[in-house]
């Protein structure tokens, strides 16, 4: 959203999402969001084409949400305002269908004039058809006027509507080239017919059917590339698809299926084998396997008992649960998700910006082009060189329609933000899709990121070093700290060998260790510090001590009836998944570096065993930005990938943020990219999706221009004077048609995407 730096007061701003009815190109779009940004009160509006929808950051002070509106009405388009209980999607769905019904009534309207009309033109232009014997010739020619009018003046109502405003507003766009081309051929036409003798000998030549072929293949163009978009939307329709109608819910005792727009915050619902989760929730009975993939893209279902959450849209497994709703609506997590992709596809990248500037520039030169053929062609054209600069014209001005550059960026994004949010890689906005496609330094967080987050008990040694505490001896130190909250000691009591004794006289100094009684031993465990101000001698597990540090470890003393018993060795281990990413990574040629907060020898430790060269230890939250902000002044584009509040800052500091979505709420906000399952392998995933949806971009962009710019001088009639070649109004119409439905086919490839 471009936000305007002049305009910022320091007032409270609102957003506002509306439905813009009415727009076919990358100059609609342009000239839609020019009226919002000149409005007084408008901080930054972004208007999408593909999802017709438009986005303002408004000062409510100022404007009301009426006048906004009104505004764009009065640009020439239709507004309408999303109901806020509409789920996102919903309205871009039921605008799509439609769209698709009213260009399906006209296109089927506008063929069943001009299949007749075309044969008699082209009959009346060969012999030996039997017309003639039937009426004579401008018998015929009322006839073409008859079937005509329908085609161009109802069918082809749109183009002139839109196309008066476009020029009426200055900024002429697909429609007015429509419209002047299709409204030149049928117009001339008429005059031809009713009043031959104002044109010069030989140039009274009529062109209805090339006025009604050029309306009824632009609408094929249109109700084609209508469906594509509704298909390139199917990602949101699918995820909308997810969520019940009904819920089973307990009130008063009774169980009552209600619709789930009525369910509330503090319901219990029941949720029976094999039925989907209606709401985010926590299971308060019951236990049983719940298939998150819908939500995480994690295949392997998630084992779910009394206090664990639920997520709405996922399936449960054989077991039956009750749940207390948590979370209704747009507060859950698929409705999250579905926010997420509605705003990533709204949203406009860099390159589109590049895309709508050209295409501004390239209507006009278009205008420029088509005046010169006409005005050329008159006046060294050999006769009827009215008609032959009448030809020339009209095709410069059908072939130089922009719709195909209007939707090459924002059907790209839109197919590739879906398909992201299948594989469970939510991508906020196209601009991120681009930033993260340019990207050559990839910087990830360690604690929960790389890591699993938690430690895990990985030896437990005799003070020296030679050998391992037997499993009386550590039983005894993990009965200790079963009453102790600290990471570590759950770490301890989940590696205990078997079920462990009661604990009395329990102890705990903050930050330094426990003391406990159990089965009539005293047991200490915790720091060198603590244990050597209880007069315990650590002295013997100095080296002990050093080694693990050196590994990366963390060391916890224990001692048993006063004496040194045992040195227990902590880590935070890599995930699994961690090792393959970042291999990945490498062999792509990205330069990858850790950024942590944890001890140099942790992190050390941890990027010898990942293969990662590149460590910045020790860093403070607010310094981690700065370290971003380094790395990009040494690499380029940077990717930071986070999990924690922590990591926030340089989420928003990176050119990409990805957040593991299973971190902070603060982290995912944050971020531009969101890994639902946590699964690093996902970064792989979102990068491939990125370049690939940025290769797509490109391509398309190529498409149209170079198909613009190699036909318009063909339109033009440049090849007239060597091989005597003019294109034809009707092959300018389909030709221009043929080129926005394979933009959007090639963006529909993306979603092959594996």
């Amino acid at each position: 959203m471009t936000i305007h730096p002049e305009r910022k007061h320091c007032f409270m701003t609102a957003e506002l999402t509306l439905r813009v009815d009415g727009m076919t190109c990358g100059n609609c779009r342009a000239r839609v969001e020019r009226t919002l940004n000149a409005l007084e009160g408008v901080a930054g509006a972004d208007v999408n084409l593909a999802t017709e929808r438009a986005r303002i950051v408004y000062l409510p002070d100022i404007l009301d949400p009426p006048a906004i509106a009104e505004a764009i009405r009065g640009a020439g388009y239709g507004a309408g305002e999303i109901d806020a209980g509409t789920a996102p999607g919903e309205d871009t769905r039921a605008a799509n269908e439609e769209e698709i019904a009213t260009l399906k009534r006209r296109f089927v309207v506008a063929a069943a004039f001009t299949v007749p009309l075309f044969l008699i033109a082209m009959g009346s232009m060969l012999p030996g058809t039997g017309l003639a014997s039937v009426a004579g010739e401008q018998a015929w020619l009322w006839v073409q006027l008859l079937l005509a009018a329908p085609v161009v003046l109802w069918s082809g109502r749109g183009f002139f509507v839109h196309g008066w405003a476009e020029l009426r507003h200055a900024s002429p766009g697909m429609n007015s080239l429509v419209m002047i081309g299709a409204g030149a051929a049928f117009g001339y036409s008429v005059l031809a017919l009713v009043a031959p003798s104002i044109f010069p000998e030989g140039t009274a030549v009529p062109y209805f059917e090339a006025a009604g072929v050029i309306v009824t293949l632009i609408l094929l163009g249109r109700l084609l590339e209508a469906i594509a978009r509704g298909r390139a939307s199917d990602a949101i329709a699918s995820l909308m698809d997810l969520r019940p109608a009904t819920a089973r819910v307990l009130r008063d005792g009774t169980e009552r299926e209600v619709p789930v727009e009525e369910v509330a915050v503090g319901d219990t619902v029941l949720i029976k084998p094999g039925e989907r989760v209606p709401v985010d929730a926590s299971v308060t009975a019951g236990d049983s396997f719940v298939d998150e993939s819908t939500v995480t893209g994690e295949p392997v279902p998630v084992a779910k008992q009394e206090g664990d959450e639920v997520f709405g849209g996922t399936v449960n497994g054989a077991g039956a649960l009750t749940v207390r709703v948590e979370r209704i609506g747009g507060d859950t997590v698929l409705g999250r998700i579905l926010a997420t992709v509605a705003e990533a596809q709204s949203a406009k990248a860099p390159i589109a910006r590049q895309a709508d500037r050209i295409a501004g520039i390239l209507v006009p030169c278009a205008l420029a082009v088509a005046a010169l053929a006409f005005a050329a062609w008159l006046a060294f054209a050999p006769p009827p060189a009215l008609s032959y600069a009448f030809v020339a014209a009209v095709s410069v001005l059908l072939i130089a329609c922009p719709c195909a550059m209007g939707l090459a960026t924002p059907t790209a994004i839109l197919v590739g933000t879906g398909v992201g949010a299948e594989r469970g890689v939510l991508i906020r906005n196209g601009a991120a899709l681009e930033t993260l496609a340019r990207a050559r330094t990839i910087a990830f967080d360690k604690t929960g990121t790389l890591t699993a987050g938690r430690p895990v008990l990985t030896d437990r040694l005799l003070p020296d070093g030679s050998g391992t505490v037997n499993d009386e001896v550590f039983a005894l130190i993990a009965a200790a700290e079963t009453l102790s909250e600290h990471p570590l000691a759950s770490a301890a009591v989940d590696a205990a060998p078997g079920p462990l004794a009661p604990v009395d006289g329990f102890s705990v100094e903050p930050g330094l260790g426990i003391a406990a009684r159990v089965e009539g031993h005293e047991v200490v465990v915790g720091s060198a510090r603590f244990l050597n101000g209880r007069d315990i001698d650590c002295a013997v597990s100095e080296r002990v001590r050093a080694d693990l540090a050196r590994a990366g470890k963390t060391a916890v003393l224990a001692a048993i009836d006063g004496d040194l018993a045992a040195v227990l060795a902590f880590r935070d281990p890599p995930k699994e998944e961690s090792r393959q990413a970042i291999s990945d990574l490498a062999a792509q040629g990205f330069d990858i570096a850790m950024i942590t907060g944890d001890s140099r020898a942790t992190a050390e430790a941890v990027a010898r065993s990942l293969g990662i060269s590149s460590v910045e230890a020790e860093v403070l939250p607010d310094r981690k930005a700065e370290t971003v902000k380094a790395l990009r002044r040494g690499d380029g584009t940077v990717a930071f990938v986070g999990d924690g509040i922590n990591d926030a800052p340089a989420l928003a500091e990176a050119d990409a943020g990805i957040a593991i979505g299973t971190g902070t709420d603060i982290a995912v906000e944050t971020a531009d990219v969101v890994l639902m399952s946590g699964d690093l392998r996902g970064v792989v995933t979102a990068i491939r999706l990125a370049r690939k949806t940025l290769a797509t971009i490109r391509v398309n962009l190529f498409w149209a221009y170079a198909y613009n710019v190699a036909l318009i001088p063909l339109a033009a009639g440049a090849l007239y004077p060597v091989f005597g070649l003019l294109l034809d109004p009707m092959l300018a119409a389909a030709a221009m048609s043929v080129s926005s439905v394979l933009v959007v086919a090639n963006s529909l490839r993306l979603r092959r995407f594996a």
